[in-house]
């Protein structure tokens, strides 16, 4: 690995874990970190868990697991060249969609509806809750005690009520920052980057496959025509679904080095001494102004023509009817979940963990065999 700058997250000067636990005599505390979120059992949920298109639509699609996988690759490109922590960049990308519901973002707000009462539902603190709590795997403690920095970084969004939540039960702990307004890790920043430049460009790449857009529709998109044009300049004779791949992985190369270089700008300018000074001085991994502008524009164009495409939108309507009916049955006859989820107390968020762990068609199975509607998405 290549030598850490100094602003850089040091795992010997970790923060450490909640529950205290001897040094493991191979890895460093993130690398630990990394192992434990593959293994863990919400990690393999994530096959089946829908990134926009339902994981039955077809096999090629872009899954949770594998936009996970895209976010980690980019993170390590990116975070090596600038002497960030690796390892944490990847512990961080592998677990920030643990708590993602089925049916991606409509089962999310359909699971938020249904919480609205009871403290609603946001997908980052679910994917805490799930390392910190749900996952059940070792006698000493639930959860997969990862360390402050991972937890950190995977909280990447919180409302002040849950911030102050979690401050109440952990002082000074991951949900500090929130409060302070302070940004995490310059790891965890770049993770909240890399997410961004991977579903932008498996978004363009899907939405071509499934035929809701066309490669002729993002001629209005100048972060991908620009590529697009430069492709065929180079490659005149080139046809089909090669064009498409080539245009994405010029335009992914470029945003790529964009960031290093606006953030070596912005840490030159800065000049950050630790970690902890980083975290203090603004947001430092960053796009270009330029790019930042052409990164909006393409989030812009896949939501009016993809994520709000009808197709898309009739599946988001009949994917949440199934998670609040889902709700509602659980709340009613809590004996048909899982004993570990049935005996709590807390029943509403009893029902919102059981749910949220679920898989698209864990979750369709479920709906059919308590309603007795088929539900053909």
């Amino acid at each position: 690995m290549t030598a850490l700058a100094c602003y850089a997250c040091d795992p010997a000067l970790s923060r450490g874990r909640r529950h205290p636990e001897p040094p493991a005599p191979t890895r460093n505390a993130f690398q630990r970190d990394r192992d434990r979120i593959v293994h863990s059992t919400a990690f393999r949920r994530l096959v089946y868990k829908t990134q926009v298109f339902l994981n039955h639509e077809g096999d090629l699609f872009r899954t949770r697991l594998t936009h996970s996988l895209e976010v980690a690759q980019l993170g390590r490109s990116i975070g090596r060249a600038l002497q960030l922590n690796e390892d944490l960049v990847e512990a961080i990308a592998l677990a920030h969609d643990l708590g993602h519901t089925p049916f991606g973002h409509a089962g999310q707000d359909a699971l938020d509806a249904c919480m609205a009462g009871h403290g609603g539902f946001e997908h980052n603190l679910q994917s805490l809750r799930m390392v910190d709590e749900l996952e059940h795997r070792y006698p000493q403690y639930d959860g997969l005690n990862l360390s402050f920095e991972t937890r950190e970084g995977i909280l990447k969004h919180c409302s002040r009520a849950n911030a102050e939540r979690l401050e109440a039960a952990e002082p000074d702990g991951v949900a500090r920052r929130f409060l302070d307004r302070i940004q995490p890790s310059l790891e965890a920043q770049l993770c909240n980057l890399a997410d961004e430049i991977a579903y932008n460009a498996h978004d363009i790449d899907d939405g071509v496959r499934s035929g809701l857009i066309r490669i002729e529709d993002l001629a209005e998109v100048d972060l991908f025509e620009r590529y697009r044009a430069e492709t065929m300049a180079d490659h005149p004779q080139l046809q089909g679904r090669r064009v498409l791949y080539e245009a994405i992985r010029r335009m992914l190369s470029a945003q790529v080095y964009d960031v290093i270089d606006a953030t070596r700008a912005a840490l030159d300018a800065a000049a950050p001494v630790d970690a902890d000074v980083a975290r203090r001085a603004g947001p430092l991994v960053l796009f270009s102004t330029a790019m930042r502008g052409e990164s909006t524009a393409l989030k812009q164009f896949l939501f009016r023509n993809l994520y709000r495409h009808p197709q898309v939108m009739q599946t988001t309507a009949q994917a949440q009817e199934v998670v609040k009916e889902l709700f509602s049955a659980y709340c009613d006859t809590p004996d048909e979940m899982a004993d570990s989820f049935a005996d709590r107390s807390d029943r509403e968020r009893a029902v919102a963990d059981y749910i949220a762990g679920m898989t698209d068609r864990f979750a369709m199975r479920e709906h059919e065999r308590l309603t007795g509607r088929r539900w053909v998405l």
